[in-house]
């Protein structure tokens, strides 16, 4: 009977049902004087940290120094609060063998996980969530509201990083910070009102999709010196600078199907562009300048777009109806005002099927001398 239960134990665990082994590394944080005690009892094997709803005061980061480890909140009712005022994070993520300097390859924390849980913090204190060298770090269901540095800031997170279903709001940075990272994934976000949504610098293979960007002080989405990478399927609204910029030697870049709305400086900035296509956007009411190809910049398909003011139709009269006053109204001079495309010292630009419908500007303005510019089967709109 004894061999016959063990060999029945045997058979499912082979089948996944059971763990072969078991360190008891499921760690209760109530059952600790302090979170950063809870996070130490985790062993090098990894294991998983439950915070249970409350309110966590933090005068230093709270430290994950392990890997194949997961850090879970109650939800928002699960906050920690950053107190500290030298800039420093919340919640930090490093081998502390090297904290603040590169981390070798053998010696990176892989498969660290972040979910359910809130941290805010103060104008002098940093990111909510910063990891320095950790590979295939995935955050997720996370609130990070009001501290003094990003949202999220991940450095030299290079394998697979994701980050998914947060929300990032009122960060005196960036709501979410990359730079060195690979293979990226940024879905289904909520940011509104940091200086910046998102900047990707030194990276390769964003794919960013789904987000909802809004109120943002500076720009919302900007891109440096990264190579492969999709910005898709994402509402960006009333940033005071741009929508997107894509700046020192990106390539390889597609813009596709986002709606940019409002926004106060302009929709896309191609700054420093190579290969890049942008096809299939809707830019309404967007302000000075739909999209700028700049001197820098070569390579470029334009394609598919919808330039656009906030008409809706005509009257019973034949008058053009539109949403928005060209009067001035709160702080704007012309509330309606649509732009097109800039082209500035540029070449090699195709510019095919696009709609320019009702703009304060004309629809495509060139500046200085630019060469190989294809413009074909773009359709004007206006009231006359």
């Amino acid at each position: 009977m004894k061999r016959w239960l063990t060999m029945a134990l045997f058979a499912v665990a082979s089948l996944g049902l059971l763990p072969t082994k078991s360190d008891g590394s499921e760690i209760d944080a109530a059952q600790f004087d302090s979170l950063q005690a809870a996070a130490d009892a985790i062993p090098e094997s990894g294991g998983i940290l439950r915070i249970p709803p409350g309110e966590y005061e933090l005068t230093r980061p709270l430290v994950i120094k392990t890997g194949n480890t997961q850090i879970r909140g109650g939800g928002p009712a699960t906050h920690l609060v950053n107190k500290n005022t030298d800039g420093l994070p919340a919640l930090l993520i490093e081998n502390p063998r090297f904290s603040g300097k590169a981390t070798p390859d053998a010696e990176r924390l892989w498969r660290v996980q972040i979910s359910d849980l809130r941290i805010s913090g103060n104008e002098k204190s940093g990111a909510g969530i910063q990891a320095n060298y950790v590979e295939e770090v995935y955050i997720h269901s996370v609130t990070c509201t009001r501290n003094g540095g990003d949202g999220i800031r991940l450095y030299y997170c290079y394998e697979d990083p994701r980050i998914s279903n947060n929300l990032l709001t009122y960060n005196k940075a960036c709501g979410i910070y990359l730079e060195g990272c690979h293979d990226i994934i940024v879905s289904a976000n909520q940011l509104e009102e940091n200086q910046d949504a998102l900047q990707c610098l030194d990276s390769f293979n964003l794919a960013m999709s789904g987000n909802n960007l809004d109120d943002h002080l500076g720009d919302g989405v900007v891109i440096e010196n990264t190579y492969g990478s999709v910005v898709a399927s994402n509402m960006i609204e009333e940033c005071q600078g741009w929508a997107v910029v894509l700046d020192r030697d990106c390539y390889g870049i597609t813009v596709s199907a986002n709606v940019i709305a409002h926004e106060f400086t302009g929709g896309v900035d191609l700054r420093d562009a190579h290969g890049c296509s942008l096809t299939g956007n809707t830019f309404t009411i967007v302000k000075k300048t739909g999209i700028a190809v700049r001197e820098q910049s070569a390579g470029i398909t334009i394609s598919g777009n919808n330039f656009s003011d906030s008409w809706i139709g005509e009257d019973a009269e034949g008058k053009p109806v539109q949403k928005r006053s060209n009067e001035p109204a709160g702080g704007e001079e012309n509330p309606n005002e649509a732009a097109g495309i800039l082209l500035e010292n540029c070449k090699s630009v195709v510019i095919v099927g696009n709609l320019f419908s009702r703009l304060a500007t004309e629809p495509i303005v060139e500046r200085g001398q630019c060469r190989r510019i294809l413009l074909q089967a773009n359709a004007l709109h206006s009231d006359e």
